[in-house]
């Protein structure tokens, strides 16, 4: 293997509710059930839309994490932060995820090091989803 043939394939999400989950990403997000199979005593599934791919991990029982009413508040444990997923206009995803019930971890913001303009909210787990769009 060459390091130079390294590609982005997926994010593993270990869940506890394998329906809820399921059901949060295909209804909130719009992502489809590409395959699911079981694995010991856990259900597991491949979900996309486009690109994005995400496999859950589900069952047997594991601890939940925590849970932050603002983005600030989840700098301070050492986990894995977040995944993004990149729109082309944050403003019209943002609108659509309001009318689905999903609201944001505070305001959308610039950060112009990057020009990039972002947005945060969670999943039904807790798991926190950066959206990043150009600035224009």
């Amino acid at each position: 293997m060459s390091l130079s043939t390294l590609r982005h394939d997926h994010i593993a999400l270990r869940v506890s509710d394998y329906a809820g989950t399921v059901e949060w990403y295909t209804t909130k997000l719009g992502f489809q059930v590409d395959k699911e199979w079981p694995f010991g005593d856990m259900q597991l599934a491949y979900l996309s839309r486009g690109t994005a791919k995400i496999e859950l991990l589900a069952g047997a029982g594991p601890a939940p994490q925590e849970r932050f009413a603002q983005l600030d508040a989840s700098f301070g444990v050492e986990r894995l932060h977040h995944f993004c997923l990149a729109v082309d206009d944050l403003d019209a995803v943002v609108a659509e995820l309001a009318e689905r019930g999903v609201p944001l971890l505070g305001e959308p913001f610039v950060v112009e090091e990057i020009d990039r303009r972002l947005a945060f909210l969670e999943d039904n787990s807790g798991n926190l989803i950066e959206l990043s769009a150009p600035t224009r």
